[in-house]
């Protein structure tokens, strides 16, 4: 009879650990992708520009806005929306913020959209500089 509490104490401990590991990683993802108060230089990056294109307006983006062709901004996979971030491209520099998740492509790290690919005369995929804005 002593078993079955014992075992019961068993898988107890272990769900707990489970809870207490999860909870572990969801706090460091978190604290990880909190930018930095200040600008902070953070190199170079490869970028698709109009990554979405013409069949990507209208459509609702992840972090909740609607791509239109006059928006300006990045996709970044674990930029928080909202972020405001310096891109700069050929000596043009450009402060926009993360308006959609992406890119999913291996070796990019950012999709511009169409305006800002314009804005900065960038056109397929090219290296770019970027920072984060101060707050």
């Amino acid at each position: 009879m002593r078993r079955a509490p014992l075992a019961a104490r068993g898988i107890a401990l272990v769900g707990l650990a489970l809870l207490l590991a999860t909870a572990s990683v969801g706090i460091v993802k978190r604290l990880r992708h909190e930018p930095p108060t200040g600008p902070q230089p953070v190199g170079s990056f490869l970028a698709l520009a109009g990554s979405a294109g013409p069949a990507g307006f209208g459509r609702r983006t992840a972090c909740g806005g609607i791509l239109r062709p006059f928006t300006e901004g990045v996709a970044h996979p674990t930029l928080p929306c909202g972020a405001r971030v310096f891109i700069t491209f050929d000596d043009k520099t450009v402060l926009t913020q993360v308006v959609d998740r992406g890119p999913y492509k291996p070796g990019r790290q950012f999709d511009l959209t169409d305006a800002l690919a314009r804005l900065l005369d960038l056109s397929g995929v090219q290296t770019v500089r970027w920072s984060y804005a101060r707050g």
